[in-house]
């Protein structure tokens, strides 16, 4: 009884004893323990950083942005170095920092956007100059948004904001949009002489400045040239690049696509043979279709009475074929000979070649077949394609026939366009149509 205190005092003291030193081991090899290499997390953020939905692109980039963001990418991997020496990822990202510095020429000294700048500054930028964001943050009201598609193609042919299709002569320099974030400008010029169909050989977008976002950017394409770059010769503009153009290939000819995040716009230009065509899509809320806005723009309100060629009907000057040139026409100084080499189409022959390319007889088929007839371009029948793809790639909200489009019939000619072909044509023209039409 008398030695149990001294032994429980002793067994107490060694219990003590083991308890501080598993604290103290617990908190020497805690950092070795407890703290993960970062690089991830690291490589994530630059990822998000540079990536198109931000603006920035690595390929060819060396503005002041895209610095800051390999900087920023630096410190990180420099802050989680000591948990990350035996990690392959880390020393992979370590290797092409180093590399991407030297590619784009940018300096190791320099501001950064600290992880603290990040969660504050950046998210305002983005949404500030990014449509989408800033539908969303407009709550359940913002999913409710539209857009509208507009397209201008062949010799031309428009379809409307309002999803009004028409055929137009409008020679000369016309107006497609006006309004405060952008204005867009067509030249059309004569394809065949003695007929009043034109085709698009120029074509001017003009992006005004807008909240800090961007700049005033001008693009412009010609027959000649489809630049992959604004006249300035950069492809990205504005804050965290909300202005940016992507060159594209693809079926239906050479195509450049000009995105506008910060009013939520995408652009596709196309050369198709020697002419081009134009499709955009749009936020409504962005285009005022009120009666005040009533100033001459195409896509606002379609093309004027006198410019439309009713029902595809041809004009009186204008057959199923072509007109050659006489001596010392036919000829344009900047855009050299109006005709290419021609063809003669037959209702038949033009309907098979659409064919070849288009699958439904809807709008776009008769287009086709319409600017075969008109032209004798086979050319042509690629730019009703690339129309339809555009629309496609930018569809409106709302997409809908209009009501006044004429009908198609089995043999992809409408019952109105025909006969207006054949009140132009000659008599075994006529007949031919004639006999399609009760097949």
């Amino acid at each position: 009884m008398g030695r149990s205190g001294p032994h429980n005092l002793a067994k107490r003291q060694l219990w003590t004893c083991i308890t501080l030193t598993m604290v103290l081991l617990s908190l020497l090899f805690r950092p070795a323990h407890c703290q993960q290499c970062r690089i991830q997390r690291c490589n994530a953020e630059y990822v998000s950083s540079t990536s198109p939905s931000s603006g920035l692109q690595e390929d060819g980039l060396t503005d002041v942005d895209y610095c800051i963001a390999l900087r920023s990418y630096d410190l990180c991997t420099r802050r989680t170095a000591r948990s990350c020496r035996g990690d392959l990822v880390y020393h992979s990202a370590v290797f092409r920092i180093k590399e991407l510095f030297s590619q784009h020429n940018c300096s190791s000294d320099g501001p950064t956007s600290s992880g603290k700048a990040a969660t504050t500054s950046r998210p305002v930028v983005s949404q500030l100059c990014d449509y989408e964001s800033r539908v969303l943050a407009s709550g359940p009201a913002g999913l409710q948004k539209k857009y509208a598609h507009c397209g201008l193609f062949g010799d031309p042919h428009l379809r409307t904001f309002r999803d009004e299709f028409q055929t137009c002569k409008v020679e000369g320099a016309w107006p497609l949009i006006d309004n405060k974030y952008l204005s867009v400008q067509v030249t059309n010029v004569p394809v065949v002489l003695g007929s009043s169909a034109t085709a698009t050989s120029k074509i001017t977008v003009i992006f005004k400045s807008y909240l800090g976002c961007t700049e005033q950017k001008v693009y412009q394409a010609t027959t000649k040239d489809l630049p992959s770059a604004f006249q300035d010769g950069t492809r990205i503009g504005g804050e965290s690049g909300s202005l940016m153009i992507v060159e594209r290939s693809g079926t239906g000819g050479r195509q450049v696509k000009i995105q506008a995040r910060y009013i939520g716009t995408s652009i596709i230009v196309r050369r198709v043979g020697r002419y081009l065509t134009f499709a955009i899509r749009m936020p409504e809320d962005t285009l005022d279709f009120s009666e005040e806005n009533s100033g001459l723009q195409l896509c606002l309100h379609g093309c004027p009475r006198n410019e439309l060629i009713k029902e595809h009907t041809l004009g009186r000057q204008s057959q199923l074929h072509p007109r050659l040139p006489g001596p010392g026409q036919g000829t344009n100084t900047e855009l050299g000979p109006l005709l290419p080499p021609h063809q003669t189409y037959t209702v038949e022959r033009a309907t098979a070649k659409c064919r070849e390319t288009l699958q439904v007889e809807d709008v776009y088929f008769q287009s086709c077949v319409f600017d075969l007839l008109t032209t004798g371009d086979p050319e042509f029948s690629m730019a009703a394609y690339g129309a339809l793809e555009d629309l496609k790639a930018l569809p409106p909200s709302r997409l809908k026939q209009n009501p006044r489009t004429p009908y198609i019939n089995s043999r992809g000619v409408s019952h109105t366009a025909a006969a207006a072909l054949a009140s132009n044509a000659p008599p075994l023209v006529t007949l031919l149509l004639l006999i399609l039409l009760l097949l």
